[in-house]
């Protein structure tokens, strides 16, 4: 969840904010399409390492 209020929520805005048809929005979508799913590649490998501990502390 830290990852996805951090960094993924804010990419989110900041595409929210430009038009879709526009020259910006293009780039903006290309950059945001690379960086949010490094970031949620980051956050699922987050939850399994927690899911792993978790089953390993019992």
């Amino acid at each position: 969840m830290i990852v996805t209020f951090a960094f993924n929520v804010p990419l989110n805005d900041v595409l929210a904010a430009v038009d879709p048809a526009s020259p910006e929005g293009a780039r903006q979508w290309a950059s945001y399409l690379v960086t949010w799913t490094n970031w949620n590649h980051v956050g699922t490998a987050g939850a399994l390492f927690a899911a792993v501990a978790f089953y390993l502390a019992k």
